[in-house]
């Protein structure tokens, strides 16, 4: 089993490889010789899978390196401490819903495609390699990276140290808030993307079908009221995930996984400078443990504004997007009434057609019937002598057709049965 590091400079290379591979060692119990660096564009090189048991995963610590990894479910197990069951919920081939769980020391994060395990100093997200996911690792990376420091010397010849962030844009937030508001912001935004994308091609079908009522418009409604159907349903299940962890302070305070760490062992700050100048993010990392110790020791265990801030936020956002959903699926409902009122029209239309006929048909059948009694070859004494009759009786038959049927019609227009 090997593990592979992105390319890095020479001098360094060696140092991170025994680094990683003592930390490797305590993840997996094995003790290991040198690992198979790993090139993440092409794939991952030096990994042999077993069968179907290995998975990949890609390793973010809070110091910005990034390890990509080929292991089983029971590494990963031992390494964030986690149950068979919530890594399951992980899986790919399983069908599970988006979820937000927190445990001791991970929070376990199922939201679409975005599958990952985040502890209180790394993140590991499954399957680096999918298109859906790269978007977000390079989040991840520009997030969680701490600022590049840059040595500068002043005009007594004493060099200065300046970080390439800016002040205003330095996140003092706690390693897993930050990991966990890159995962919501990828969520919302591909929900919302696939919104959009949505909301293109609904509106024009739309306006096509009001136009023309066919088979081929309205086969195109039913595909695209399906997909608006599913993207709902994704969406639902993201904002009711957000709004159960805002409704409940004590799911929100067991995702603070820095403040159960120091509460269990708290750091001292003494030692911190000298930690702090030779690794900014380390002393940072040592600040606000502290800051979570002290808060643990005032009793503000339930203090939950900072979490839940972030998840307000996309809260929001997740509900804009449904909210567009409704509208769109109102607009739809909308254009069915329209359509079924049009139908409603024709058919009744057809049905005033249909009377009309049918009382031209009734006037033609008394005629049909005078003709027919008239017609018979049967001998009487009354047709001789008599030939100056026919006009008047065809005559007199059609005037009384022709009254049927006026009487028949009036009589419906006084129903209101036909239209004026």
């Amino acid at each position: 089993m090997a593990v592979g590091l992105p390319k890095r400079g020479n001098n360094q290379e060696s140092s991170f490889y025994r680094r990683d591979s003592v930390k490797w060692s305590k993840m997996t119990g094995q003790e290991g010789g040198p690992m198979a660096p790993a090139d993440p564009i092409n794939g991952v090189a030096g990994f042999k899978k077993k069968g179907g048991s290995l998975r990949s995963w890609v390793l973010i610590d809070s110091s910005g390196q990034e390890i990509f990894l080929d292991v089983d479910k029971y590494a990963i197990m031992r390494r964030v401490q986690i149950h068979a069951r919530d890594l399951r919920i992980l899986d790919p081939f399983l069908s599970y819903p988006s979820t937000i769980l927190a445990r001791e020391r991970a929070i376990v994060l199922n939201l679409e495609h975005i599958k990952a395990i985040i502890t209180a100093d790394e993140v590991l997200v499954r399957d680096p390699f999918d298109d859906d996911v790269v978007p977000v690792l390079e989040d991840l990376r520009r997030r969680l990276n701490p600022p590049k420091v840059n040595r500068e010397f002043n005009v007594d010849g004493n060099f200065t140290m300046q970080n390439d962030v800016e002040p205003a844009e330095e996140d003092d937030s706690p390693f897993e808030f930050r990991a966990l508001e890159v995962a919501l912001e990828a969520i919302c935004s591909y929900l919302s993307a696939r919104t959009t994308e949505l909301e293109t091609a609904v509106y024009p079908a739309l306006d096509m079908l009001t136009l023309k009522i066919s088979s081929r418009n309205l086969d195109r409604i039913r595909k695209l009221k399906s997909q608006m159907t599913r993207l709902t349903a994704r969406v639902q299940k993201v904002r009711d995930e957000l709004e159960q962890l805002l409704d409940d302070d004590d799911d929100m305070a067991d995702l603070y996984l820095s403040r159960k760490i120091a509460g269990a062992s708290p750091l001292s700050v003494t030692g911190a400078g000298s930690w702090f100048l030779a690794s900014p993010t380390v002393g940072s990392k040592i600040s606000r443990a502290s800051r979570a110790s002290v808060a643990t020791i005032r009793g503000d265990d339930n203090d939950v504004e900072e979490l839940e801030m972030i998840l307000e936020a996309y809260f929001m956002q997740i509900d804009g997007t449904l909210n567009k959903l409704s509208t769109l699926r109102e607009y739809i409902n909308n254009t069915e009434d329209y359509i079924n009122i049009q139908l409603d029209n024709h058919r009744n239309q057809l049905i005033q057609l249909e009377l009309i006929l049918s009382a031209g048909t009734l006037s033609l059948a008394v005629y049909s019937l005078v003709a027919g009694v008239f017609g018979m070859n049967i001998p009487y004494t009354w047709n001789d002598g008599h030939g100056y009759m026919f006009k008047w009786v065809v005559s007199s038959t059609g005037a009384l057709c022709i009254a049927i049927f006026v009487i028949i019609i009036a009589w419906a227009r006084e129903k209101s049965l036909i239209g004026s």
